[in-house]
């Protein structure tokens, strides 16, 4: 089955007063919303619901795509037209919100605002996350000096390494601290989520000192499996892994074109495919 191109999506009428105060609202940041307009039900799970971890990372994508919406001067949004725009079929995302209690209504779809403020809550973003990078070298630069995390709610409050040339170095305003200062900084700076892109030989000594600050939520770019107590949150990047998984396709993709001749979909391309949890 043909993957359905990513439809644009058209913005409701709206005021030209309104379509400002989106632009300063900040647009595609996931930056705190304000509340819903006034007389506009939102629904927020007053128990945790269990989601799944697909639907999860699902969730966070629809966000983005709301505030670009909301951009845009959007004020609804059908579920057809914010499937489409995130490469899901509108069956998935349905599902998906039904987890927040969000259904939409019949004829008109979901409140822009309102589903943003709705996922804000229910994903953590109605408050800033502060977050610690430990290990400043190529890809710890590269990601110390991104500035999109702040503006998403996750600014990069410290960053740590051991190597001398390094450390009281300012990268992107921040100094570089050395590693045995983790405990105060990240006590002292209210760190929630920890960032390794150490080498991976360092990468376990590194988690557990944020571990034991009490930091509970990591995202690991070390090529190691780290280990960690129950209550602790890891999230891996590999990048070379990722790059292993193309090259798998790539490699699929050649086969398919050696053995039929021609491409899957007879117009010079081959039909992209979902990936399945």
């Amino acid at each position: 089955m043909t993957a359905r191109r990513p439809q644009q999506v058209r913005p409701s009428a709206r005021s030209a007063r309104d379509r400002r105060r989106a632009h300063l609202d900040g647009g595609g940041s996931v930056s705190p919303t304000p509340g819903p307009a006034e007389g506009t039900s939102v629904a927020i799970p007053s128990r945790p619901r269990s989601i799944p971890e697909a639907s999860v990372a699902r969730l966070a994508v629809y966000l983005r795509m709301l505030g670009e919406l909301a951009e845009q001067g959007a004020d609804t949004v059908s579920s057809e037209e914010l499937a489409a725009a995130t490469g899901v079929n509108s069956a998935k995302l349905r599902k998906d919100l039904s987890y927040i209690g969000s259904h939409g209504i019949r004829g008109v779809g979901y409140d822009v605002r309102a589903l943003r403020y709705q996922l804000e809550r229910v994903l953590g973003l109605d408050h800033h996350q502060a977050v610690a990078l430990v290990g400043v070298g190529n890809l710890g630069h590269a990601l110390a000096g991104y500035g999109g995390f702040g503006g998403r709610g996750f600014p990069v409050t410290a960053l740590f390494d051991v190597d001398p040339d390094l450390v009281g170095v300012p990268i992107n305003g921040i100094l570089v601290e050395h590693v045995r200062t983790i405990p105060t900084v990240c006590a002292e700076r209210s760190v929630t989520i920890g960032m390794i892109a150490t080498p991976g030989q360092a990468a376990q000594a590194v988690c557990d000192q944020l571990v034991a600050t009490g930091v509970r939520s990591i995202l690991n770019f070390a090529p190691v499996v780290l280990q960690v107590p129950r209550g602790v949150e890891v999230r891996k990047v590999d990048l070379a892994v990722e790059l292993q998984i193309l090259a798998f396709h790539v490699s699929r993709r050649t086969e398919v074109l050696a053995t039929n001749g021609h491409s899957l979909n007879g117009a010079g391309g081959l039909v992209a495919t979902e990936a399945r949890e």
